[in-house]
């Protein structure tokens, strides 16, 4: 099992939250850390949305219980009347994910039943908040995440893996159910790597000069995102058409390998690029003289498939979607090539942003 940031930050939390309940001679200290589980949130951003929302929850279903005891008493039946209400309301207002804390908050000031009702639903509220404050310090100062570093390495190795099976797909050398298996996989950690991008996409930057530059780093890794998926593509249609990839004349099939060597290098070689350790002026002529010439390929292909169609009976439909495949990875490669070259040359001071992964 893995111990993950977020895990720890919890129970950071709940601790901090208890310590400064506690400190503060507040009644119910529990509630401080109950309240800390629901705040603490995968990103800084998030945290801030989520103690806004929280806020405004535990201010609602305060307000509510409080009502309905001064009205109608401490009856069960009322409760859960109250209950009603503030999903209501919460629903309304498009707090959907702070109902849960607002019921809390309802409930730990609905069970009061002494003369000193509003003082003591006073200071359930404030012990309240503070979990909901004490989890947002601790996302904001303890373990703070760096999703670019997660972000760049989740896209370095997938994207190798993706083309260890590519070569051994290309070549007709993988087994059938063990590719089947790693497309189900590759497939998984692609939407993982969304779910990251979004994540630090969310981030914000409170410099303009670093907005302008994270705009750029984003444009980069979207890039790059598309690119592992296409290359996904190209793995997934060379499983799919594996039989029929045998079946063609040998001539093609060397065709479609040399040319998936040649784009999975370029590929391999533009993730050095992005990190600095391949410089922009010295490789992006050539690479693009060596390795996209789509036009040039595609007409060969075209050639080829005319003049075998004529000596030999065989089926181009399947071919076509693998080249479609490969055509549309090596566009995605040229967009990215010239993206990392603009910011390199361009925005020299984007480029130190991969040095604290190495």
């Amino acid at each position: 099992m893995r111990l993950g940031a977020r895990i720890v930050k919890t129970g950071v939390a709940i601790v901090l939250a208890l310590f400064i309940a506690e400190l503060l001679g507040l009644p119910h200290t529990v509630f401080a850390g109950i309240a800390a589980i629901f705040a603490i949130q995968p990103s800084i951003y998030r945290s801030y949305l989520r103690i806004v929302e929280q806020i405004q929850g535990n201010v609602i279903g305060a307000v509510v219980a409080i009502a309905f005891v001064l009205i109608f008493g401490h009856q069960l039946i009322v409760i859960g009347l109250a209950a009603v209400v503030i999903i209501l309301i919460m629903n309304k207002l498009g707090l959907e994910t702070s109902i849960s804390m607002a019921l809390v908050m309802m409930i730990a000031i609905m069970e009061i039943k002494n003369d000193a009702f509003l003082t003591y639903a006073l200071l359930r509220f404030s012990t309240i908040v503070i979990g909901v404050l004490a989890a947002f310090l601790v996302n904001l100062l303890f373990m703070p995440p760096k999703y670019e570093t997660k972000l760049f390495q989740s896209i370095q190795q997938t994207q190798d893996e993706i083309i260890r099976w590519t070569r051994l797909a290309g070549r007709q050398a993988s087994e059938h159910i063990a590719t089947k298996k790693s497309l189900t996989k590759l497939r998984d950690r692609l939407t993982q790597i969304d779910q990251t991008y979004l994540l630090f996409k969310e981030e914000r930057s409170y410099f303009k000069k670093a907005s302008r530059s994270k705009a750029r780093t984003l444009v980069i890794y979207r890039q790059m995102i598309l690119v592992s998926r296409s290359s996904y593509d190209v793995l997934k249609r060379l499983h799919k058409y594996e039989n029929e990839l045998i079946d063609l004349p040998e001539h093609f099939r060397m065709m479609v390998q040399e040319r998936l060597d040649m784009l999975l290098t370029y590929h391999e070689q533009l993730h050095q690029k992005f990190i600095g350790t391949l410089k922009a002026d010295n490789t992006s002529t050539d690479l693009n003289e060596e390795y996209v010439q789509r036009h040039e390929v595609m007409e060969i292909f075209v050639k080829e498939i005319t003049i075998t169609k004529e000596e030999e009976d065989f089926s181009t439909y399947h071919l076509l979607h693998i080249l479609s495949a490969i055509l549309n990875y090596e566009e995605q490669l040229e967009h990215l090539d010239k993206l990392i070259v603009s910011i390199q040359r361009h925005h020299e001071n984007s480029s130190n942003l991969k040095n604290e992964m190495y």
